[in-house]
């Protein structure tokens, strides 16, 4: 069974469409408890760092996702919920659940110079990706397949070698992480047709 992280905070509605059309069961909950036997967790996520640490806090899902990592339940992090799983963001000078190494910081912060270079603020619209490494959630994902990205901010991670795929925006944005059990994407793979379904897809097979 997939468990969805439902926390106030998520693209939720998009993310129970697209396993629905994959047949896939799940269970979507706001309690922590009602997920513990689930075997993977989504991690949906939009808008803001600080509020969905809050949410998340004031639910219990921090040490929820922390605790179920550490069992070796994989993990897929989607837009923001691929953000806070690091250690910090810039958004809101924000904690996060420190699951991986590295901060999340604004796309000007990275390069000022991409402002006058005539790239706007979120990053939104499709790009595709330049594969770093082989990663599960990627099988069968055609290799000029364009995804949907709308964000501010970018992931920067301690170790580059958790970069299994990025997209370029002016700047590499790593766009895919993975290590060990956890997954990450940047884009919306619940909005991205039928390559977003197939990385859905291989996650939820794993």
């Amino acid at each position: 069974m997939i468990g969805i992280i439902d926390y106030n905070a998520g693209n939720i509605t998009s993310v129970e469409r697209a396993l629905k059309n994959l047949n896939i069961d799940f269970l979507m909950s706001k309690n922590p408890q009602e997920l513990e036997n689930c075997d993977k967790l989504i991690f949906p996520g939009v808008g803001d760092a600080s509020y969905a640490m809050q949410q998340l806090a004031k639910l219990g899902f921090d040490k929820f996702i922390l605790s179920q990592v550490k069992k070796n339940i994989p993990l897929l992090g989607i837009c923001l919920g691929s953000q806070i799983i690091f250690d910090f963001s810039e958004e809101g000078n924000t904690k996060c659940l420190g699951l991986i190494g590295g901060k999340i910081n604004h796309l000007y912060s990275i390069d000022k110079s991409l402002e006058s270079k005539g790239f706007k603020v979120p990053h939104m619209g499709w790009n595709n990706l330049e594969i770093k490494k082989e990663c599960p959630i990627l099988k069968d994902v055609p290799k000029n397949a364009d995804f949907y990205f709308v964000h501010s901010y970018v992931i920067c991670p301690d170790d580059s070698d958790v970069v299994a795929a990025t997209a370029d925006y002016g700047i590499k944005i790593p766009a895919v992480i993975q290590k060990d059990n956890i997954f990450a994407c940047q884009f919306h793979p619940e909005k991205s047709g039928e390559p977003g379904l197939q990385i859905l897809k291989n996650f939820c097979n794993l």
